[in-house]
């Protein structure tokens, strides 16, 4: 079985700072949460029209 991998460089992880390699992945990590840049898209529906297709 393969040595896991850290989630941001591809290294070897470190047990004390798993799934990363070193506090310095980590902190790009926390970075990206920080900044949005881990988001999920999600697409906006108007409820208002949805609401008046039922009524009919």
């Amino acid at each position: 079985m393969s040595e896991p991998k850290c989630a941001i460089c591809g290294k070897p992880q470190d047990l004390k700072l798993r799934p990363f390699c070193s506090k310095r992945c980590a902190d790009v990590d926390l970075n990206r949460w920080f900044s949005g840049g881990y988001a999920i898209p999600a697409v906006e529906e108007d409820d208002a029209s949805d609401f008046e297709e039922r009524e009919q």
